[in-house]
Formats: C-alpha cells, sequence, structure tokens
C-alpha cells in the first residue's frame, strides 16, 4: 500500500497544506543553514519546524487517550528544545550534551506511545538482531572520537534501537497506513541521527547538513502523521 494514497482524499487537504508550508520552512532552513550561511534566520527556522508540527498535532487532534497526547507533546517539546541547544554546539560542548539528553527523552515518550500498541504476538528478535549488526557498524567507525562521550552516545544508540523496534511492533495494532508512517519516520530518525554521529564523531560527511535535516524533518512529520491516522 502506498503510504500517501490516503492523503489524496479530500477530507486530509489540511494535511497536504500543512506538507506544503512544513517543506517551504525546511528548504528554508538548509538554505540559510547550508547554503547561504544566514543564521539569525537559521536561528528561526530550525526550531519553526517542530513548532509548527506542535500545532498540526493538535489542530488535528488525532490521539483520543489524553496520556499518549501528553507523551507526543513531550516528545516533540524535547525535540525542539534538543534542535534549539544544538544549535550552538560551536560555543560550547555542554550544548551538545544537553541537546543529546533532550533527543533521548524525547525518543523515550515516543517509546511510550508506540507500546501502547504493541503486538505481543510479533517476533521482534530477527528485526532487533538486523538492527544490532546495524548499530554495531556504526559503532565501529564513531568509538575512536567519542572521548569522554563514549557512554552517553552508547546510552543514546539503545534507546533509539529502542524507538525504532517498538514502532516496528505495532504491526497489526494499527491500521496499515499508521504503521507504515511511523516505521518509516522511526527508520528516519536513526538514519538522521547516524548520519549526524558519523559527521561528528568519524568524519565530516558532504552535504551533511543537508541530509541530516531532511531526514530528520522527514522522521518527525511521518511519526506525526502516522500517529494521527492511528485512530
Amino acid at each position: 500500500m502506498n503510504i500517501f494514497d490516503s492523503m489524496s482524499k479530500s477530507h486530509n487537504k489540511p494535511v497536504i497544506f500543512f506538507l506544503i508550508i512544513y517543506i517551504i520552512i525546511l528548504i528554508f532552513e538548509l538554505i540559510f543553514d547550508n547554503i547561504i550561511n544566514l543564521k539569525p534566520f537559521h536561528y528561526l527556522t530550525k526550531p519553526l519546524l517542530v513548532s509548527s508540527l506542535i500545532i498540526f498535532f493538535f489542530k488535528q487532534n488525532p490521539l483520543q487517550d489524553n496520556k499518549s497526547k501528553l507523551l507526543v507533546l513531550s516528545a516533540l517539546l524535547f525535540s525542539l528544545l534538543g534542535d534549539i541547544l544544538l544549535m550552538f554546539t560551536e560555543m560550547n560542548s555542554l550544548f551538545f550534551i544537553g541537546g543529546l539528553l533532550a533527543f533521548l527523552t524525547a525518543h523515550v515518550m515516543y517509546i511510550l506511545v508506540f507500546l501502547k500498541k504493541r503486538n505481543h504476538a510479533k517476533n521482534a528478535l530477527p528485526f532487533i538482531m538486523l538492527l544490532l549488526v546495524y548499530a554495531i557498524g556504526i559503532f565501529y567507525f564513531l568509538k575512536d572520537g567519542l572521548g569522554h562521550l563514549f557512554i552517553p552516545v552508547i546510552i543514546y544508540m539503545l534507546v533509539i534501537l529502542m524507538m525504532v523496534t517498538t514502532a516496528f511492533l505495532r504491526e497489526g495494532t494499527v491500521p496499515k497506513n499508521s504503521y507504515n508512517l511511523v516505521f518509516l519516520g522511526a527508520v528516519f530518525f536513526i538514519t538522521s541521527d547516524s548520519l549526524l554521529a558519523l559527521n561528528k564523531f568519524y568524519n565530516p560527511l558532504p552535504f551533511s547538513g543537508i541530509w541530516i535535516m531532511t531526514t530528520y524533518a522527514l522522521a518527525q512529520f511521518f511519526i506525526v502523521l502516522g500517529l494521527k491516522k492511528q485512530q
């Protein structure tokens, strides 16, 4: 099933309208941070991405469970905090640590949301093994450059692996479109974080800012849209 099939329906016009706005914000963010380097505008457009998602999430009112709504809001707010802190890592390494903790907390919030729809009959072991092979491969490149962040990065990696796994475990308990979107968002999230880690701790990547931000923006959008389609 094409995950965008239902977006063409008339009742999803608000989603399409928001997606257009979201893409425009993302394009401006990529331009201001990577092409013409206008930092004052970058300080506006980067936080605006997740801020717009928070507004979209509550206007669409996708979840009937108030606890789940609060968890998703917390995930988005901690993501927003992480975005803001990571903008200032060049000033002080503590901003990076703060951003790491903020995103770690955001992932924990998403884990708690996804676990509410866990399919207890689904065998996750093969998928977990695949993720571990991927994580070990990434860690092989990172380990020599981590320094004092060795333990925090390992903890962060374990948490994001749990986030992707719990997204995987939603299959069969939610509509297929919701499952596909959330799982795709989780995959984009781990991709974005992997690119960020490789760029920071291993070797600078070509056009890293563009790839990291694009995959991150897609991750958050797909997760929020997938949760909207959960009911």
